[in-house]
């Protein structure tokens, strides 16, 4: 198939889309920094208005970098993948000014169902909080029409 792309150039557009439509992570002030299949890495800088009543980043909005990067990372195959369920673990906290990454990387995929986790580090590499999002597939495509190559499996 000569005209398929790439499952990494299916990543990237797949990854475009989403954002366009995702008011949310930009709300938030998200940056994707890498796509792949079951993979991504997106950023976010805390600002005051994410900071709690102890003056460190509200676990909602860690938890909702963590949910960016695993949707992001699901859903790279093009197929609409939403999430089953999630748990995230807090080790540190996030401070006014911090760049935090979330780190999303596939551990599973079989058949409709994934299951995904997502480091979240500040820019010193401290590790903020674990995340494990487990992944559903439903019907339809993220773009219609959209032809990945197969991917390669081990």
């Amino acid at each position: 198939m000569t005209n398929a792309l790439s499952p990494q150039e299916v990543a990237e557009r797949i990854a475009e889309v989403m954002f366009a439509n995702d008011t949310a992570s930009q709300a938030l002030g998200m940056e994707i920094q890498a796509v792949a299949p079951g993979y991504a890495k997106l950023s976010m800088t805390v600002r005051e208005d994410m900071l709690n009543g102890h003056k460190t980043c509200h676990g909602g909005m860690l938890f909702a970098l963590a949910d960016s990067a695993f949707a992001f990372g699901c859903n790279a195959y093009n197929k609409i993948t939403v999430a089953q369920g999630c748990e995230i673990t807090y080790l540190a906290p996030g401070r006014f000014g911090d760049i935090l990454t979330a780190e999303c990387q596939e551990q599973a995929l079989a058949g409709r169902s994934g299951v995904y986790d997502v480091k979240i580090t500040n820019q010193a590499g401290v590790s903020i909080a674990l995340f494990r999002g487990k992944s559903r597939r439903i019907s339809g495509d993220v773009i219609p029409g959209l032809t990945p190559e197969d991917p390669p499996r081990p």
